[in-house]
This record gives C-alpha cells, sequence and structure tokens, in this order.
C-alpha cells in the first residue's frame, strides 16, 4: 500500500466542493474539507466564515446546493440529523436544543428511548444518565428539569446526549462556552478518551487557545473558503488571528484610557440571595462606583456572582440589601421597566434564552424594549420606529438582509449585536453587559469592545463582566475581580498581569462564612473591604 492510499483510508468524513446558497447569499463557496480518524479537527473562523453551515451539512440538518459529502470514501447524503446519527455522526450545537419542561434523562433519550418490551424503560435510562453525569463529573439527578439547571449544566446535558449515541464522527460547536474552568478540563479528558478510541473530533471554538491545545489540524473559514490549513503543531495565536482576520489579535481591542466623569452608579453593601439556592447568597456585601464615561470590568470564574450582580443591578434578582442608585435616582427596589426607563440597561448573558424572540424579525427584536418610544395612542409610528432601528443597526454593525430577516438566520455574534442594539435604542445612561462576547468570533468581538469604548466617550458608563483573562486586561479602565460573592480587589489594567489577576479571584472565604444563610448575612454583613 503506498504511502497516500493509507493516508486516505485515515480519512473518516470527507466534504469535496461543498456550496450552499440562501437566496442570493453564498454560505460556502465549493469547500473541500476532510476529518481523520481518531484526530481533533479545529474548524476556525469569524461568525458567518461558513462555519456553521458547513458543519450542518456533515449533520444532516441541511443539504449542499453543490458537492457531495462521502463517509469511509462512500457518498451519501444525510436526510436528517436522526439520518446521520445512524451513520454515527453526531452535533452538538451551539445553540442548546434542550426541553426544559423534560428531565435531563428525558432529554438524553428523547426520539431514542430505551425500550424494555413494548414501554419506555426509565429506569435503564436513568441508569444510563447517571452514568454519564458521573464521567463528566457532574453529578446531577437524572430527574431534575432541564429548565431548573444553570447554563453550564445544561450544556454538558448537551455533551452528555451526544456521548450517549454510538458516534464515529462529533462535531463540538462551541461546547465550552458556559462551561467553568473546572468542567473544561473535564470535557478536555472526555475527548482525549474518545480519540483514543478512534472517535473523529470536529471541533469549533472562539477560545482559539483551546484549540492549540486540542486539535491537531487547524481548519480556517473565511467568507465560505477554505483559506488556510496546517498541523496545529505548525501554527500559533497570531498565525490563526491573521488567517481568520487579517490583523494582529492585539489590534482587535480598542484603546481605553478614557477621561471618567461625575460618579454615575453608586452601589453600597449589595447584598443577593442566589436565585437557584435562596437560602445562600451570591452577591455578599459588594460596594463600587462606576463613573459616566468610564468601562468598567468585572472579572471572576464561575460561581463568583457576576452574573447575579448584574442582574440585581438591572432589576432581575431583588436585593436583601445594601442600596442601588444610578445619578440621583434610588433604584434599589425599582422593577426592570423602571430601571431602563431611568437609563440602565441589562445585555443578558445567555441571548438565546433572555435575549431574544426567535418569533420576531430583527427589526422587531432591535426595537422590542424602546417600543414605548413609537407609540401614539393604540398605533405604533412604524416609519420613525423602522428609521430608528436601521440607525441602530449601522451603529452596531448587525450584518442581515433586512429588519425583516428572521432572527435565526443570523449567526450567533450579529444575534448578540442584534441584543447591545436593542439596549442602546432605550438611551441608556448605564449599559451593563454580562459575558458580552460568549460564543463569538475575534472580529465581531472587536466590534463589540470598539462600541464600547465609543459609548464611554459620549458620556455613557459601560459595566461588563467577563471570564476572559484578555478582555479585562484590554478593553476595561477598571477592574473588578469578584470571588465567592465579594470584590477581592480593584485593580488598574495597565498595572496588572494575568497572575495576579488570577490570584485575586482565586481568593477564599472562611468554611462558616460560605455556608451561611442569607439571614444570617444580611444581619451582619460583610463588606468587600473584609477581603
Amino acid at each position: 500500500m503506498s504511502a497516500s492510499t493509507a493516508v486516505d483510508t485515515d480519512v473518516v468524513l470527507r466534504a469535496r466542493g461543498v456550496a450552499k446558497v440562501y437566496g442570493g447569499t453564498h454560505a460556502l463557496r465549493g469547500v473541500d474539507f476532510e476529518v481523520r480518524r481518531g484526530h481533533v479537527t479545529a474548524l476556525i473562523g469569524e461568525n458567518g466564515a461558513g462555519k456553521s453551515t458547513l458543519m450542518k451539512i456533515l449533520a444532516g440538518v441541511e443539504q449542499p446546493t453543490m458537492g457531495t459529502i462521502e463517509l469511509d470514501g462512500e457518498i451519501v447524503a444525510f436526510e436528517s440529523p436522526a439520518d446521520a446519527v445512524s451513520h454515527g455522526v453526531a452535533i452538538i450545537h451551539q445553540e442548546l436544543n434542550l426541553c426544559g419542561n423534560l428531565s435531563i434523562s428525558d432529554n438524553i433519550f428523547v426520539g431514542r428511548e430505551l425500550k424494555k418490551g413494548m414501554f419506555v424503560d426509565f429506569a435503564a435510562q436513568r441508569a444510563a444518565t447517571r452514568a454519564l453525569l458521573e464521567h463528566l463529573e457532574e453529578p446531577l439527578e437524572p430527574t431534575t428539569l432541564v429548565g431548573d439547571l444553570r447554563l453550564g449544566q445544561q450544556q454538558l446535558v448537551e455533551i452528555a446526549r451526544a456521548l450517549s449515541e454510538e458516534t464515529r464522527v462529533l462535531i463540538m460547536d462551541e461546547p465550552t462556552s458556559a462551561l467553568s474552568a473546572t468542567e473544561v478540563r473535564v470535557l478536555f479528558r472526555v475527548i482525549r478518551e474518545l480519540t483514543a478510541r478512534g472517535v473523529s473530533i470536529i471541533y469549533i471554538s472562539h477560545h482559539l487557545d483551546e484549540c492549540l491545545e486540542l486539535a491537531d489540524t487547524a481548519v480556517v473559514l473565511r467568507d465560505g473558503n477554505v483559506v488556510a490549513q496546517a498541523p496545529m503543531a505548525d501554527v500559533d495565536l497570531k498565525w490563526i488571528v491573521a488567517q481568520m482576520v487579517g490583523r494582529d489579535e492585539s489590534a482587535l481591542f480598542a484603546p481605553m484610557s478614557h477621561d471618567p466623569g461625575e460618579p454615575l452608579l453608586e452601589v453600597d453593601n449589595l447584598i443577593v440571595a442566589d436565585p437557584d439556592a435562596p437560602e445562600r447568597l451570591a452577591v455578599r456585601g459588594v460596594t463600587f462606583t462606576v463613573h459616566a464615561g468610564e468601562v468598567v470590568g468585572v472579572y471572576g470564574l464561575m460561581g463568583a456572582g457576576r452574573t447575579e450582580l448584574l442582574e440585581s443591578l438591572a432589576g432581575r434578582n431583588a436585593a436583601l440589601g445594601g442600596s442601588v442608585v444610578l445619578g440621583d435616582v434610588d433604584l434599589t427596589h425599582a422593577s426592570v421597566a423602571d430601571r431602563i426607563d431611568a437609563g440602565l440597561v441589562l445585555v443578558p448573558e445567555d441571548r438565546q434564552r433572555d435575549g431574544l424572540v426567535q418569533a420576531l424579525s430583527v427589526g422587531r427584536n432591535v426595537a422590542l424594549a424602546a417600543v414605548n418610544r413609537f407609540v401614539s395612542g393604540s398605533f405604533i409610528r412604524r416609519t420613525e420606529e423602522r428609521a430608528a432601528v436601521d440607525g441602530v443597526s449601522q451603529q452596531v454593525r448587525i450584518k442581515a438582509a433586512g429588519q425583516d430577516a428572521p432572527i435565526g438566520s443570523l449567526s450567533g455574534g450579529n444575534q448578540q449585536k442584534v441584543v447591545i442594539g436593542r439596549a442602546l435604542l432605550t438611551r441608556p445612561r448605564l449599559l451593563v453587559l454580562d459575558e458580552p462576547t460568549r460564543g463569538i468570533d475575534v472580529g465581531a468581538k472587536a466590534d463589540i469592545f470598539a462600541l464600547m469604548a465609543q459609548e464611554a466617550r459620549n458620556g455613557i458608563g459601560v459595566l461588563f463582566a467577563t471570564s476572559e483573562v484578555s478582555e479585562v486586561l484590554h478593553a476595561c479602565d477598571r477592574i473588578l475581580v469578584m470571588a465567592r460573592g465579594r470584590i477581592s480587589a480593584e485593580l488598574d489594567p495597565r498595572t496588572t498581569d494575568r497572575e495576579q489577576l488570577m490570584a485575586y479571584s482565586d481568593a477564599s472565604l472562611p468554611d462558616d462564612a460560605m455556608g451561611a444563610t442569607a439571614r444570617t448575612d444580611t444581619d451582619s454583613p460583610t463588606t468587600s473591604e473584609d477581603n
């Protein structure tokens, strides 16, 4: 057998000349792509580059306009995702595809239930689910409703479902976007176990360091074309970014060092219960200020209390103690609507669940929070509304076929821009963003950070939370580090390095404090200075 023949027999899945056209839009342009047995192939590109479209075609979700798919050298045409799974090709979608009103076990086996005679063997399904979750080091009860899980746990359920199938090629589209650092380590272990058994992985992630660590091969898509591919041993981060967007990573962050104005947001000794476990505290006596015209980053690991803090500021989680004042308006007990009217608006972490209405168009989603601006009596001034939506869409650089396009037709980065555009349409004084770059590419990140910097220059206060070290070191004027519900440090990004940031984020609390109830901590609140 020749060397070339030996290499070819190692190819499990191959796309040849695959093109996909939606109306007049070419999502893919004659793509050649191959996956080798037991290898991790990193598919890299900006939002809109064609990654998800190619993966949907390989997984039977979409059909190619032109080109062919080969499995073990034989041409195949998957008619549906179920057909692809029956051939050993499964996908974990970027946007979770779970039923919140069903249990974990039911979600994992939906559509392919385990049977005992004529009946579903629920006990066997629960046992299999428990084993899968234990392997992922997430000991959840299989009967728990998926809707009651936090986002990272839902992501692990999606992964467990894929692992439960007899998979030969597993496509992972942003599998770590909602996972903690510990959960990511577990997933990497599972991936290495799968590849050791001969399973092929297609790995899509905007966390480029993950691709560098995991993958054997890098394939870069741009504008529907494969523009570069190489063994991962021969590439580095600068090479990947340059191939994706044609510029160095350091150029992706807008210059900071704004000139802050008067204090805008003043938070004093804020205490907030964990919404998933009200007997415990998520935010423990937090005090800080955001000035007009500055960008403040809140950094912390999973469970630090970042999301609970920001959602409390927006009125989604009620405060047990402390105060929130915006300008001269006390918002401590105000509703979400009243806070928006006062100028405080939140861009939530989970854009699919909390940020978008899938049944509405792009334009309707953008206009949703500011619709009162365009109401006259019983009518909406549609011409004025559409003009305002056009203006903010240009401002945040939304790429869409038009205002009437379905929201689901947009890439993840453009969907996030829709949510941000809707927030800006309310004319905020303080823009609050929770993980604004989760699951989007470096180019879209650059757009969002440039927008945040511009809003600060316009005098708006910007407060954003992130678990990305590079973001708080490059994209804000001041860093607040959270650990276990408290602010453990306030840092200047110009004089802070990665090691210092991580040290403060790992700051611990005494065991008795962690076990305290909401009432105990409210009676004897602990402020951030106690750290």
